[in-house]
């Protein structure tokens, strides 16, 4: 690709993206009826969201297999909204341009999977694309110490990838602290993603821990309302002061 397209493109990944800074829903369509897919990315646009979480699981990486590039594929043909793809799978590194040719907007690979990980961020950044990297519980900030500077979002893991509707791991606050304190004193213009047990109950304290984009699945698609009252409440929870 020319370097003014790809230069294009970057700047649209950029443009499309939640603001900087400020707080930000991501449904995640992992709980989405995959009956009415179609339907439901609608009533999230609707919403005045930006910006759809497309998790990708590839049964290795994580003990689940569930979308691919055929479905991403369909979505950016369909919609108008910014496709933030959250690859869980081996060796990311292999597919990073099929994604980006599939639609993608910012590709979010896992430190723990991927052996070159500076040169894969390095690869997401040329094609245009939004770059993140995304830690597991598990993982320490210390994973993101030779490639902060290369990332446009950090996604740091409140439950363990692999399926959605999981309970929220409240040590993940003190992490996206100490990562918030540490983006602030670079000054490197990187955003904190969190995923995982978002809700209402849990979404106040990870917006005071310092992330600003919020990734719901089963909060958003499975909470038993239409998805425009799941984000009303879950705006209202992270804004209580509002």
């Amino acid at each position: 690709m020319r370097a003014d397209l790809l230069t294009a493109r970057r700047a649209r990944a950029l443009a499309n993206a939640p603001r900087r800074g400020v707080l930000a829903l991501q449904p995640s369509i992992l709980s989405a009826d995959f009956c009415y897919l179609g339907r439901d990315v609608d009533a999230v646009a609707a919403t005045g969201i930006s910006s759809l979480h497309v998790d990708v699981m590839d049964g290795r990486y994580v003990p689940n297999i569930s979308i691919g590039l055929p479905v991403l594929e369909s979505l950016a043909a369909a919609t108008d909204l910014d496709l933030d793809v959250h690859l869980m799978i081996a060796e990311p590194e292999r597919y990073i341009d099929d994604f980006a040719a599939a639609g993608a907007d910012a590709i979010t690979i896992h430190a723990e999977a991927c052996v070159h990980l500076h040169r894969s961020l390095q690869r997401i950044r040329a094609l245009g694309l939004r770059a993140g990297v995304a830690l597991n519980p598990g993982t320490p900030l210390s994973a993101l110490d030779e490639v902060l500077g290369l990332c446009d979002q950090v996604l740091i893991m409140t439950v363990n990838p692999g399926f959605g509707g999981q309970s929220f791991i409240r040590s993940g606050l003190d992490k996206i602290a100490r990562l918030r304190r540490r983006i602030d004193e670079t000054g490197w213009p990187v955003e904190i993603q969190v995923d995982g047990g978002v809700s209402p109950a849990t979404i106040g304290e990870v917006v005071q821990a310092g992330a600003h984009w919020l990734v719901a699945g089963s909060a958003v698609f499975a909470a038993g309302r239409p998805v425009a009252e799941a984000v009303a409440d879950l705006l209202a929870a992270a804004r209580p002061e509002a």
